[in-house]
């Protein structure tokens, strides 16, 4: 196609315009169109430019959704470190702190893999020296869902350093304290552990085994019937390897068994005896054996059940678990891995309270920031606290109820053991200490005949701790001076239980001061009580024993109430009333201290105008509360009674005499104390001549 030629313009017509046209820079269009280019960003006067594509953002995630792909993360990165691959702990730890649902099975599995880490860890770092920093903390963690990982953890690293048992033992003891079934649940899986490996003759596993399980039995974590049981297991039919065991057994718990069940000790050592001379074993076990006896003659000096910075659980918080060697065991193999739960929160909160009470904390403590509240509101509530305790213990309600568990917890034991073992686990409150030997007491009194249970209660009581001895002498007087307000048959068994107390040396014998025997001082009942109170101690320690050690020269100012010498009467009194109670070799001192007082004239008696009767009963007996009879006679004077059925005027006697009895001494608890004795020359004779009535 041929190009069109334009003719060129004249050059004086483009002056001409280009003259004729404004400035450039004065255009009014052209000012208006600069903005306008500006804005559209390099377009023209016909087409400007279009706006610039904007990129549209990706939609947020929702906290739902964040939280689910953390979640599908966790479980890949789980999964991956199973099969053997690395995960850097950098990326899990991110990913653990991204869920945040305690109600997700994820966050449960990751707070389930810390209380693991956190527990082994606490076990491995355990020493003497910081055993008492180490248990705090391990009460930190949940050991309520943790027991499984603590049992499992703990006997992991007993059996890699079985010199450490004890210091693992001590601390089974101190968790046991707190938390009776992980304790229980370690004892059931140390059992079955030697179970299996007895079956299997795992010579490695049973040591490990037995060995912890004697340090339990020294630390009371478990009845010492147990490692009896263990013992007569491995003696049955004795080899190399079973008789080595059971001495390194004896070694450990022998000390504990010899003082807690002596006829246990001397079974099996007469096992060991037996052994070492019939039995065809090698000549290092005979050795062994051998030593072993020669450890018991020297008393264990060197294999002490507890040692001394070891003993960190009081007598009174330590809980004794019974469990049979043949028995049926579950030891809840389920508590080692992780389940779901659905009720995670509330069981969190549960063990918080229980954390609280263990480690003496506020249970506020454990919420978060609470540190900005008003102080004046917390002594508020403080005082609104003090109030409502005040009117709860003024309400006496608390009392019945410890009452009512003191008594049904002793009238549902079988034997005295078990009774003091669940005594000891009630929770007594700061100054009821005393309800215990008083309950004790009374529920040994309301029994038709006197029962030696109690009395074996009350001696351990007495036994665990210098506090119960206190409280039983301090009940002894309370009731010594209450005696009468009890009628024959509780004051009976009353005697009797303290009459125990006192023959088996549960409590010193400072406690009789409290007893001054003379005719002002004493009542019927109190006569009967002390008569059935010596006869029981007779009984118990026997008379020759009783005999001396009422002549103890650090107990004669205590037991001046009882053998007086103060002044005739009472001494008489005295020497009367242990004569007819069929006690008289204890007052050999007295009779010969009256014997070798020195005389004083007696009273001027008033005229006598009495009638003949009366005169003629002189020569029977003239004793009034003041004085007493000097006639002279070789034998004590009997009341028959045929006389004491005689006339009203020959029943009385005179100066007051008291009225006599009819029945003898063997038909009544009534004590027949003389008042008198007659007296010829250096010989006193005593006689029942005007017993007491109750």
């Amino acid at each position: 196609m041929a190009s069109v030629d334009t003719p060129p313009r004249p050059r004086g017509h483009d002056d001409q315009t280009r003259s004729s046209s404004p400035p450039r820079g004065r255009s009014p269009a052209r000012r208006a169109e600069r903005p306008r280019r500006d804005a559209g960003g390099g377009g023209d006067r016909y087409r400007p430019k279009p706006e610039p594509k904007r990129r549209e953002e990706p939609p947020q995630p929702t906290e739902e959704e964040k939280q689910a792909a953390a979640k599908r993360e966790y479980e890949k990165l789980l999964t991956m470190r199973s099969g053997g691959t690395y995960i850097p702990p950098a990326r899990l730890r991110a990913l653990q702190a991204q869920i945040t649902d305690k109600t997700s099975k994820e966050y449960q599995r990751m707070a389930w893999e810390a209380l693991k880490k956190s527990i082994n860890g606490l076990i491995n770092k355990v020493n003497v020296s910081n055993i008492k920093f180490i248990v705090p903390e391990l009460f930190n963690e949940n050991l309520m869902r943790g027991r499984g990982l603590f049992c499992r953890s703990i006997m992991k690293a007993q059996a890699a350093s079985l010199p450490f048992t004890s210091i693992y033992a001590a601390m089974t003891a101190i968790v046991n304290s707190k938390l009776p079934k992980v304790g229980e649940l370690l004892i059931k899986r140390l059992v079955m552990q030697f179970r299996k490996a007895f079956k299997r003759n795992d010579k490695t596993v049973c040591r490990s085994a037995v060995t912890f399980i004697a340090h339990l039995v020294n630390q009371f974590v478990v009845n010492e019937m147990l490692a009896a049981q263990i013992l007569l297991l491995l003696l049955h039919k004795p080899t190399d390897d079973s008789v080595e065991l059971a001495v390194s057994l004896t070694r450990e718990v022998g000390a504990h068994i010899a003082e807690a069940n002596p006829t246990i000790a001397t079974a099996v050592f007469d096992r060991f005896r037996n052994i070492l001379y019939e039995a065809d074993i090698d000549k290092r076990v005979q050795y062994m054996i051998e030593v072993l006896f020669q450890v018991r003659k020297d008393n264990f000096k060197d294999n002490p059940s507890i040692k001394e910075e070891l003993d960190l659980v009081p007598d009174e918080d330590q809980i004794t678990h019974q469990l049979d060697l043949d028995g049926e065991i579950d030891v809840q193999d389920g508590l080692n891995i992780f389940k779901f739960d659905p009720n995670w929160e509330e069981t969190e909160a549960s063990w918080r309270k229980i954390k609280a009470q263990i480690l003496g904390e506020d249970s506020d403590e454990d919420e978060d920031d609470e540190d900005d509240e008003d102080e004046s509101s917390e002594e508020g509530e403080a005082d609104e606290q003090e109030k409502a305790q005040e009117i709860k213990d003024q309400s006496n309600t608390d009392l019945v109820n410890l009452r009512r568990t003191i008594y049904l917890t002793i009238m549902s034991s079988m034997d005295p053991e078990e009774c003091v073992h669940k005594l000891m686990k009630i929770n007594l409150p700061q100054g009821q200490e005393p309800e215990l030997p008083s309950m004790i007491v009374e529920c040994c009194s309301q029994e038709k005949t006197y029962s030696k249970f109690f009395g074996l209660i009350g001696e351990r009581f007495a036994k665990i701790n210098r506090l119960w001895t206190d409280l039983f002498e301090e009940s002894f007087q309370k009731y010594y001076d209450t005696i009468h307000r009890y009628e024959t048959n509780r004051l009976r068994n009353i005697a009797r239980f303290f009459g125990h107390m006192f023959g088996s040396d549960a409590f010193g014998w400072h406690a009789l001061s409290c007893i001054h025997l003379n005719e002002e001082e004493t009542t019927s009942s109190s006569r009967i009580f002390i008569k059935i109170l010596f006869q029981d101690i007779a009984e118990e320690v026997g008379m020759p024993k009783l005999q001396e050690r009422m002549k103890d020269q650090d107990l004669r100012p205590i037991l001046s109430g009882l053998f007086p010498k103060d002044n005739p009467k009472n001494i008489r009194f005295s020497i009367n009333y242990f004569t007819s109670i069929g006690m008289g070799a204890l007052t050999e001192e007295m009779r010969e201290f009256l014997a070798n007082m020195p005389k004083t004239a007696p009273p001027t008696a008033p005229a006598d105008n009495a009638d003949s009767d009366s005169d003629s009963d002189s020569s029977y007996s003239s004793y009034t509360g003041s004085s007493y009879s000097r006639t002279p006679s070789r034998s004590p004077r009997r009341i028959t009674n045929k006389r004491a059925r005689s006339d009203s005027s020959s029943r009385k006697q005179k100066g007051g005499q008291l009225e006599i009895a009819s029945t003898s001494l063997e038909d009544q608890d009534a004590i027949a104390v003389p008042p008198a004795a007659e007296e010829e020359g250096d010989v006193i004779q005593f006689g029942l001549q005007q017993p007491f009535q109750v």
